[in-house]
């Protein structure tokens, strides 16, 4: 097996585990604003208190022992943050999971990584009942989105089921049981897509992901100014990039992180935008162009916004451009993956290259490789493969997935193609995978080609990215129906029904072609590229 990396912690950093870094952010920040959501400020002293009594009823109420895992399907709200500090205060591992899966993606990722406990909403619940009885979860908690500010009446239901403010009053009735993480222990399963269309648990631990919030702030520390910051936060924050970003690096600065449940929704967006003297932003071009396009975003005070980053997808030309002429801020593109928890390079803030992913962060490595695992020369393209701190410690229960991407002397294989430019610069020119990047959410042919299969009228298909001026890239599927099936108006509408059945939506074609024979190589192998 590759040598991976086995020192997550870099100098600059002093916790001992996320446990140290939320109590002790906690303690430093006391009754200042750490989140904001719907109309209702949290302080520091409150997410201590909230999670801790969350993270005692998890030690008294339930079966989960240390090391285990609890999935956590929760868009971007207050009770997300009090469920995975309280998860991690109590010795449990993270899954986060997307709220819009499917009841197909849902088992496959509940089942792979074994989870005993789903903390969800509570209009979840007409789903859950297949999904308890062919996974290992045994209990549900939901949550209504304005629990904290007025309790919800919640659903009834026949299986093991507890509302979330219950178990808020059960944790205060009890003494937490303090628990000594380390930064080797394994802290989140940050699910993403296989080239075999099987999802893989990248395993984070509590010194890749503190590792990494060191590295960014080492890079942004300009632009941070402790205990003064308003952040904030559209993207979700069940993605790493999020995750990272607002939980572990700005929670520990002492920020005030603004979640946004639903960022679709621009005027109610714009209108909570408008509240706050924001100082920070996190997004994409999507966001960028669809707020910038808005006459009521035009007309907020920007004076205040000194970092706007942007992760996930390429920024285009067209979206920074728009973006500094409506607001004033330059965005600072970033680069990284979930098996990078997930930063690799970064832009300085006021040294922007656009249409680079900057230099590489602080203890971070990057080779450029041919397929041969050899560098290549400079000014050439190659293999983006990287090594530091914050490169995961493997895929969860997939050794030969792990041995796959890893280079025998510790680099990630990222699967994107890049070059070096002059100063330390890298530019991404393609992708070596077939991912297709649909506002920032990797989708991967394979999973969406499996899932046509199982219509009967398809006997072959192809999925590829097409260029989409608001989401990046948008989905095309190539189709090769049965011969019995013609290509009717209804047929396209039963697949698309079928797609919808089992894709989340960020998944499902937009676009479809019927076609009589898929390109392919002399051994059979459908060549995508062909088809763009």
């Amino acid at each position: 097996m590759p040598t991976l990396n086995a020192s997550p912690l870099i100098q600059a950093a002093s916790y001992s585990s996320l446990i140290h870094l939320i109590e002790e952010s906690c303690s430093r920040f006391g009754d200042k604003t750490a989140f904001s959501c719907l109309g209702l400020d949290v302080s520091f002293n409150d997410i201590e208190q909230y999670s801790r009594q969350f993270a005692a009823y998890l030690q008294q109420y339930t079966e989960l022992n240390i090391g285990d895992r609890i999935a956590i399907q929760l868009p971007n709200i207050t009770q997300f943050v009090i469920a995975a500090y309280g998860a991690i205060r109590a010795g449990l591992v993270l899954v986060n999971t997307n709220p819009l899966y499917t009841q197909r993606e849902m088992l496959h990722q509940f089942n792979d990584s074994g989870a005993k406990l789903l903390v969800t909403l509570s209009d979840n619940i007409d789903k859950l009942d297949y999904i308890l009885h062919h996974t290992s979860i045994d209990a549900v908690i939901t949550t209504h989105p304005l629990d904290l500010i007025a309790p919800q009446a919640q659903p009834q239901c026949d299986f093991n089921h507890f509302h979330f403010m219950d178990a808020l009053k059960v944790g205060k009735k009890h003494l937490l049981q303090p628990v000594c993480g380390s930064l080797k222990q394994l802290a989140l399963l940050q699910y993403t897509g296989g080239t075999t269309g099987v999802s893989k648990g990248a395993m984070l631990s509590h010194g890749n992901l503190i590792a990494n919030s060191v590295q960014v702030y080492d890079r942004l520390a300009s632009r941070i100014n402790e205990g003064e910051e308003i952040f904030i936060a559209p993207l979700p924050i069940y993605h790493i990039y999020a995750f990272m970003v607002n939980l572990i690096l700005y929670f520990e600065k002492g920020a005030c992180t603004v979640l946004i449940p639903n960022p679709k929704d621009l005027p109610n967006f714009i209108q909570t935008l408008s509240q706050f003297p924001f100082t920070g932003f996190a997004g994409l071009n999507t966001l960028f162009v669809g707020l910038c396009q808005q006459e009521d975003f035009k007309t907020l005070d920007f004076s205040k916004l000194k970092l706007t980053i942007s992760g996930g997808t390429a920024l285009t030309e067209f979206a920074a451009k728009l973006w500094y002429q409506t607001t004033g801020c330059q965005i600072c593109e970033g680069y990284g993956l979930s098996e990078t928890s997930p930063v690799i390079s970064l832009n300085t803030p006021g040294y922007e290259k656009i249409g680079t992913i900057g230099q590489p962060l602080l203890n971070t490595q990057i080779l450029l490789l041919d397929d041969d695992e050899q560098k290549v020369s400079h000014g050439q393209a190659g293999e983006l493969a990287v090594s530091g701190p914050q490169v995961m410690l493997g895929y969860w229960q997939q050794e030969n997935e792990t041995n796959w991407v890893m280079t025998q002397n510790g680099f990630f294989k990222t699967g994107d193609i890049a070059i070096a430019l002059d100063d330390d610069f890298f530019q991404i020119v393609d992708r070596k995978k077939d991912v297709i990047i649909v506002s920032g959410f990797n989708v991967y042919p394979n999973e969406i080609e499996n899932v046509l299969s199982l219509h009967d009228a398809v006997l072959e298909s192809a999925v590829i990215g097409v260029d989409d001026e608001r989401s990046g890239e948008k989905i095309k599927a190539f189709i090769t129906l049965s011969s019995s099936v013609n290509p009717t108006p209804e047929t396209l509408v039963s697949l698309k029904q079928h797609c919808a059945d089992n894709l989340s939506q960020y998944k499902l074609p937009t676009l479809f072609e019927f076609i009589d024979v898929l390109p392919k190589s002399s051994v059979g192998k459908v060549l995508r590229r062909s088809l763009r």
